[in-house]
């Protein structure tokens, strides 16, 4: 009988995660693509809420600020960020791919997921202010993110193939 499963210790630690972390103000609830509210309905595999153009509107008006929008300048200063927090903390970068409105990295596992997706957004965000590409009040990036567990070398795999190829297209340069 041929095992399928994988051993108990090769998944009690991940070995690497996918991180995902959209700009502020660019998905909301009730957009067309579905979304998840962070109480209740935010459970695997459970239903997203359905789009609607009245929740996304009472949504809209809660914005603080416009939504940001990456131009390919931003774009490289985030990535150029993403990757200076790579070296400085020692993680393995496995793939990197920003887009206009989320970005997308593949890190090995060096802790917590959540405190390695902030420390991303922040040298993202104090990359973008230095470069004076935001304001010194604006908040680049929505409330917390995507944090995937990557449990096997193939799921790495997987997951660079995504973030590398699965994206669409190359981006035209805006600037």
């Amino acid at each position: 009988m041929k095992r399928d499963y994988i051993e108990f210790n090769d998944r009690s630690v991940a070995f690497a995660y996918l991180i995902t972390f959209r700009c502020y103000g660019t998905w909301l609830h009730g957009d067309e693509r579905g979304s998840v509210a962070r109480r209740g309905s935010n459970i695997f595999n459970e239903p997203r809420i359905k789009p609607s153009s009245t929740l996304r509107q009472i949504d809209a008006d809660k914005l603080v600020g416009s939504p940001i929008i990456l131009s390919a300048i931003e774009r490289e200063i985030v990535e150029g960020a993403i990757r200076e927090v790579s070296a400085v903390r020692g993680y393995r970068l496995f793939a990197v791919n920003v887009r206009t409105n989320h970005a997308h990295l593949v890190v090995n596992n060096c802790g917590s997921v959540e405190r390695m997706m902030g420390s991303f957004k922040a040298y993202s965000t104090k990359a973008l202010r230095a470069a004076n590409r935001i304001g010194i009040n604006d908040k680049p990036w929505s409330r917390h993110g995507s944090t995937r567990y990557l449990w096997t070398e193939r799921h790495i795999q997987l997951a660079v193939e995504y973030v590398v190829n699965g994206q669409g297209g190359d981006l035209p340069e805006f600037d």
